[in-house]
């Protein structure tokens, strides 16, 4: 029987990765356990199990006093010289059991704790597996559909595919084959609960991975990768070796790499983008596959850039929803602001108005002299004012009477501006003031009503 127990040991070992020694001092515990049964709690005993032959020993310990108060834990120095000689007060003795007695009691109890051991290292082993592999896909099959959640049979354990995480528009049945990335892996009593998705963008990363070799190798990099499930994703991929085109890698010969991902993602469009430390060809690149006549950096730190579309490419530079922009502007960073050609134009002429309009308030100043100042970005009547005429005379046409008499101008429309301004506040001090006057006058005609009105129920009363 001690051959065969350390032999069952060895084996589970092995198959289920569960120490010898963990397991033998589970054996130890149920020995124990056994006999506190027979005898009572209160009683101190040791197991052990000899790792080697699987021999079973098992003692009581007691104390030696010389007056035992206590006959469970407590013995006379005369007894305990039985079991050891020249035992005396304060020593420990050790009264061996007979194991026979209650050794089936204790391989039942140990029986029942090492299946649940077992069951515990499984699932802490699954765990610990599945953990490791968040990021990863995996292949399953679905077992159920609850809910709109799917439940996806792993083999080993069960997985859970939320509603949250499903692409809209995709369809699974049960039996169906699926494959997912794993987002999540937790701890749980029946084992570990792992979450997948189908709408993350690793999955689409993983999937490239696997069909395209440069990237798995590293020769060509994902810098970045947005994605609107079921609709478009965008990939800004470079390349480390100047002979391979990152592009070009990840679409294969007549589309054979990309393919298979764009039939795994049921459809959804793939725009694939050279990233370039250039913002201009960057947002140019990500826009795709609409084509930009124009980009221009409007605010360097803030990120922001306008783009020109033609007409008839606007719909499809902002796409359906705006996804086409709003995944651009994810990719890159930017924040951009996509005009077509029309909307451009239009907006020239209004700001061409509007300096029109102010430098017309230059009274003297001829219309050729203010199309000159306006070509050459002379438009802020604040700026003119301050300016010297040596500042204008480089100019084609203005001499110097010329510049001083723009300059005198813009001093007299701001003179003028700020005299209009002044009129209005005091007229505001004014009406404020009419107000509070009628106020009081309607105060005081209260006043009067109430005392008439009081002399008249006096009057009524005598």
């Amino acid at each position: 029987m001690s051959s065969e127990l350390i032999n069952a040991l060895e084996t589970i070992q092995k198959e289920k990765n569960i120490p010898k020694e963990e397991i033998l001092k589970v054996i130890e515990n149920s020995l124990v356990s056994a006999y506190k049964k027979h005898v009572g709690k209160n009683v101190n005993v040791e197991a052990k199990v000899d790792p080697e032959s699987g021999a079973m020993a098992a003692c009581v310990v007691k104390k030696v006093v010389e007056k035992v108060e206590n006959p469970m834990l407590e013995i006379t120095p005369q007894d305990a010289r039985k079991y050891l000689k020249g035992a005396k007060a304060g020593d420990e003795v050790r009264i061996e059991l007979d194991t026979d007695d209650f050794a089936r009691i204790a391989a039942q109890t140990a029986k029942q704790v090492i299946v649940q051991k077992i069951k515990e290292s499984e699932r802490d082993s699954l765990y610990e597996e599945m953990k490791d592999k968040i990021g990863e896909m995996i292949n399953g099959s679905i077992y159920k559909i609850a809910n709109k959640n799917i439940i996806v049979d792993l083999g080993r354990t069960e997985a859970i595919l939320p509603v949250s995480e499903q692409v809209s528009k995709e369809v699974f049945t049960v039996g169906q084959h699926i494959r997912a990335l794993i987002i999540k892996a937790e701890k749980n009593t029946k084992g570990p609960n792992i979450v997948l998705s189908r709408t993350h963008p690793d999955l689409v990363k993983v999937l490239f991975e696997l069909e395209v070799p440069e990237i798995y190798e590293k020769v060509v990099e994902i810098v970045n990768i947005v994605r609107e499930p079921g609709l478009r994703t965008k990939i800004a991929v470079v390349s480390h070796n100047p002979k391979v085109d990152p592009v070009g890698a990840c679409v294969g010969v007549k589309g054979a790499r990309i393919r298979p991902i764009i039939d795994e993602l049921r459809g959804e469009k793939i725009d694939l983008v050279a990233y370039s430390d250039d913002p201009i060809k960057y947002i140019t690149a990500a826009l795709s596959p609409a084509k930009p006549l124009s980009v221009s950096i409007i605010n360097l730190e803030e990120k922001q850039a306008e783009v020109i579309i033609a007409d008839d490419m606007l719909s499809l530079a902002i796409g359906k929803a705006g996804h086409n922009v709003r995944l651009a502007a994810r990719l890159t960073g930017w924040h951009i602001d996509v005009k077509s050609e029309e909307q451009k134009k239009q907006e020239k002429e209004n700001s061409a108005a509007q300096v029109s309009s102010a430098l017309e308030k230059l009274e003297g100043i001829s219309d050729k002299v203010i199309t000159l100042l306006t070509q050459a970005g002379f438009t802020d009547i604040n700026k003119l004012a301050e300016l010297n005429p040596e500042d204008l005379t480089t100019l084609p046409g203005i001499g110097e009477k010329t510049a001083e008499k723009i300059i005198e101008a813009a001093k007299a429309a701001l003179e003028k501006e700020s005299e209009i301004a002044s009129q209005d506040m005091s007229s505001q001090d004014d009406d404020q003031t009419g107000n509070e006057v009628e106020t009081e006058n309607e105060a005081g005609q209260e006043e009067n009503e109430e005392e008439f009105s009081g002399g008249q129920e006096e009057a009524t009363k005598e």
